[in-house]
């Protein structure tokens, strides 16, 4: 049996009051590799403070998460960042691309701080706006690109340096219903080729193509069947 790239266990994030505020109530989840999950709910239920610990932009109160067999808990905080920056992909509903900066500028960055060496560092940038259909677009600047072309952008800069997991927050919420299938049918290329893939979404639609859905409901998982 392969063992699981992510495996929350007994998670619980509380945030202190007054009142005290428990966002993650006991969760346990666990992800094989290439999974594709889907984790709906409504505002407030708990998804932001799932995907934050997901990706190790915050830490559990109680319990305990596991990435690729690492217990995270026991990291420093540059430790932490390390294993981000080489493990994870982000994707979020507001792209957060550079406006001043190239396409390709933009999804050369990551590559900064994930060890890929420098000499490989374009190569592999123009390879993963090649891989998302933008490879004519190299030298444009965000401003210039339809909001598709820009979660393309997105999606190139959060796969380049070869993640193993994938977090995509909301990515279609600010595009239409045509350019947000695209988008989805990007993702579902990826994780065909062996991505883990997390989408945390409001939409059904969207949540209704992955192959494992989760509700959360104050803070508490539930696998839909």
């Amino acid at each position: 049996m392969t063992a699981p790239l992510v495996e929350l266990r007994d998670v619980t994030r509380s945030f202190p009051g007054p009142p005290e505020v428990q966002a993650l109530k006991g969760v346990s989840l666990a992800l094989a590799p290439g999974d594709y999950v889907s984790i709906v709910g409504p505002s407030g239920s708990g998804k932001s403070t799932m995907l934050n610990i997901l990706g190790l932009l915050d830490r559990p109160s109680v319990g305990e998460y596991r990435l690729a067999g690492t217990h995270t808990g026991a990291l420093n905080e540059d430790e932490r960042a390390a294993v981000r920056a080489r493990f994870i992909g982000f994707v979020f509903q507001a792209f957060h691309l550079m406006p001043r900066r190239t396409v390709l500028d933009n999804v050369l960055v990551p590559m900064l701080y994930s060890g890929v060496p420098r000499a490989e560092r374009e190569e592999r940038a123009r390879r993963a706006l090649e891989r998302v259909g933008l490879g004519h677009r190299l030298e444009f600047r965000p401003g210039s690109l339809s909001g598709g072309e820009r979660q393309r952008v997105a999606v190139a800069r959060a796969v380049v340096s070869g993640p193993r997991l994938l977090l995509a927050d909301e990515p279609t919420g600010n595009l239409d219903q045509a350019t947000g299938r695209e988008v989805m049918n990007l993702f579902e290329e990826l994780n065909d080729e062996g991505l883990t893939l997390v989408v945390i979404t409001h939409d059904r639609a969207v949540a209704d193509r992955a192959r494992r859905r989760i509700r959360i409901a104050d803070g508490r998982l539930s696998e839909v069947a």
